[in-house]
């Protein structure tokens, strides 16, 4: 290894050409996208499985979406929840209903 005159440090070897370093951060880039988009697929298999409890998609559901199930009865979004998971409107008001009976529910430290 040489040494520069004004420094005592080694001269390390030549960096990789600019458009190879580019390149590199495209390909890598690349590969994250499509890793993510496969766990994405994944993802929105899961939530319309039929080894699934209702439970389980609407979980998924509101994992991807980064939503809550609506507490109020009617809502709107009910129905876009039914139709993404493939579970009946009535599946997804059983489960709404059952997480506002869990909530109202008193719990044992109470008692």
């Amino acid at each position: 290894m040489a040494l520069h005159k004004w420094s005592e440090h080694p001269v390390q070897a030549t960096p990789k050409h600019a458009a190879d370093l580019i390149v590199d951060t495209r390909r890598r880039i690349a590969i994250e996208q499509a890793e993510a988009s496969e766990r994405r697929q994944g993802e929105l298999a899961e939530q319309t499985a039929m080894r699934n409890t209702p439970e389980m998609r609407i979980r998924v559901w509101e994992r991807l979406h980064g939503l809550d199930l609506p507490a109020r009865a009617g809502h709107p979004l009910l129905e876009v929840v039914a139709k993404d998971t493939e579970l009946s409107l009535e599946q997804v008001q059983e489960e709404q209903r059952q997480r506002t009976a869990a909530k109202s529910a008193p719990s044992p430290e109470a008692a």
